[in-house]
């Protein structure tokens, strides 16, 4: 599970500059969804580090 975790941080550190473009470009879809993405992904990888651990390096 480890791995996921930093799947679904990559997943919200894209949506974040995502949400920035879209801000740049003024498009409400795009500022909508990247924040929702970024929003919903950052809470399952907060919860994932909370409850499965950081990943180790090996």
């Amino acid at each position: 599970m480890n791995g996921l975790t930093i799947i679904f941080a990559l997943v919200a550190i894209l949506a974040v500059f995502g949400t920035i473009s879209a801000l740049k470009n003024k498009n409400p879809l795009g500022i909508l969804f990247g924040l929702g993405t970024a929003g919903v992904i950052g809470w399952f990888t907060i919860m994932t580090i909370i409850n499965q651990g950081y990943p180790a390096a090996h």
